[in-house]
């Protein structure tokens, strides 16, 4: 990754497929929404793939086992293997064997991921505060999981037990729209018990050195949807991410990106993965990607020309993150964005 504050998307005069040798892949937003392949996902991968770019699912959701994932993913025509996929279930397995015996007591507040990643670890799932635990766990439980389970958790935080979760995301995508996330589920815990959790999911290093243990990347390229998770995941671990628009993120969080928030490319979907990317040059005077040319004025950003959308989308990337500095762009995008239909 470049040093210093990013003021610009990069970019890149070879496919990233042939830059770097694994993209690490959010699987939410960006590979499939509510159990079905995004548009063009299934076919960019196969074609990522078939030109030598290894490729790892790494997802927040603590639910699923990577065999169950790796089932789905091949099911919807991308074959996976399990030793493709990581979950933030493995990573917060890993953190909590480093601090307590091997062959462990911990408590699970979540479902049947958490309970294999733990046992992979050598350490030993119940399910009461009464069962000696010498860790709590919470992950993702999906939404059935009954509200006893927080109470649980709650008996044996005030207890003093260490307590981890496996990421706080807020809120998590459905096919019905977007739903409460583990994170919503940790913040119960938290009023109830005024305790704080270690963390291990992106945006998190626990998260990005679990990815490169199991994957051996040595070019990685972070590839998801949301600023706050993967695009923050990236920064924290030094390496380049590709945002791509099929999830959480719209254009007016885009430009409004304070420094860890800024992706090195942007794109519409996973085709992105399959070609160059366009420089945006210039300076404070305008910045121009394709036929575009973006500046910032006294309150709002301003966009003239005329091309591809995700042109001018990058173009006024530029025009406010050189604006906002280390900071966050309050300039008006609207209109502008409104322009480009984004």
């Amino acid at each position: 990754m470049s040093q210093g504050v990013r003021t610009r998307p990069e970019g890149s005069g070879q496919p990233l497929s042939e830059a770097y040798d694994t993209a690490l892949l959010d699987l939410d937003g960006v590979v499939y929404a509510g159990g079905s392949a995004i548009a063009h996902a299934v076919d960019s991968l196969a074609v990522a793939r078939s030109g030598g770019m290894r490729l790892a699912y790494v997802t927040n959701n603590a639910l699923r086992t990577p065999d169950t994932v790796a089932g789905h993913l091949t099911e919807l025509g991308i074959p996976t293997g399990a030793d493709d996929v990581i979950t933030s279930a493995q990573a917060v397995a890993r953190l909590i064997s480093e601090q307590v015996p091997a062959g462990a007591r911990v408590l699970v507040i979540g479902g049947e991921g958490l309970r294999v990643a733990l046992r992979e670890r050598g350490l030993v799932p119940v399910e009461s505060a009464d069962d000696d635990p010498v860790a709590v766990v919470q992950g993702y439980g999906g939404p059935d999981l009954p509200w006893g389970r927080f109470a649980e958790a709650s008996y044996a935080v005030r207890r003093g037990v260490p307590w981890f979760a496996s990421n706080t995301d807020l809120t998590i995508p459905s096919g019905r729209g977007i739903a409460p996330g583990n994170g919503a589920a940790v913040e119960v815990v938290r009023i109830a018990t005024g305790a704080e959790p270690q963390v291990a999911g992106k945006p998190l290093p626990p998260m990005h050195r679990e990815t490169i243990i199991r994957t051996g990347a040595e070019r990685p390229l972070v590839v998801g949807d949301r600023l706050d998770t993967d695009i923050e995941g990236a920064f924290n671990g030094g390496v380049d991410s590709l945002l791509v628009l099929t999830g959480v993120t719209d254009g007016a969080q885009l430009l409004a990106a304070p420094p860890h928030h800024r992706p090195t490319y942007v794109d519409a979907d996973l085709r992105g993965l399959l070609t160059g990317q366009p420089e945006v040059t210039g300076d404070g005077a305008g910045f121009r990607c394709g036929g575009w040319t973006a500046t910032a004025g006294a309150d709002r950003l301003e966009l003239t020309g005329d091309g591809e959308a995700l042109d001018g989308l990058r173009a006024l990337c530029a025009a406010a993150w050189t604006a906002a500095g280390e900071g966050s762009c309050a300039l008006d995008g609207g209109k502008a964005l409104a322009r480009l239909g984004l």
